[in-house]
């Protein structure tokens, strides 16, 4: 599966083109809106294009994090072309980007205060 409890309060989604982005996104929304105060770190490397849908739904996780503070979202590992979808619509200005997943994932544990151990949560 795409989208994976990483540790106690993060959730790691490595996202690919569509279909499977918006059937990611919509679990991914679901576990958010479930678990108050999560962290997302959103890896996009097999993403290589994005259209008004897929913008939507980032759009929604970003809200719904935010409506549960102290939730981080980081995305990481952009690709030129949806970089470019980021840039001209402005959308660079409101998401927090990481160079890659070690990078996000050790972003959100720090704005977390460290509690995260890492370690991957059995179901």
């Amino acid at each position: 599966m795409a989208v994976e409890q990483w540790s106690e309060n993060v959730i790691l989604a490595t996202l690919q083109d569509d279909p499977s982005f918006t059937e990611d996104m919509n679990l991914l929304i679901e576990m958010v809106e479930t678990r108050p105060g999560c962290h997302c770190v959103l890896d996009l490397s097999e993403v290589n294009y994005m259209n008004s849908s897929n913008i939507a739904k980032m759009l929604k996780l970003r809200r719904a994090l935010a409506e549960t503070p102290p939730s981080q979202l980081r995305l990481c590992g952009i690709t030129t072309s949806v970089w470019g979808i980021f840039l001209v619509t402005g959308l660079d200005k409101i998401f927090e980007f990481c160079d890659n997943v070690a990078s996000g994932l050790a972003s959100v544990q720090m704005m977390a205060g460290g509690d995260d151990d890492g370690d991957v949560d059995e179901e």
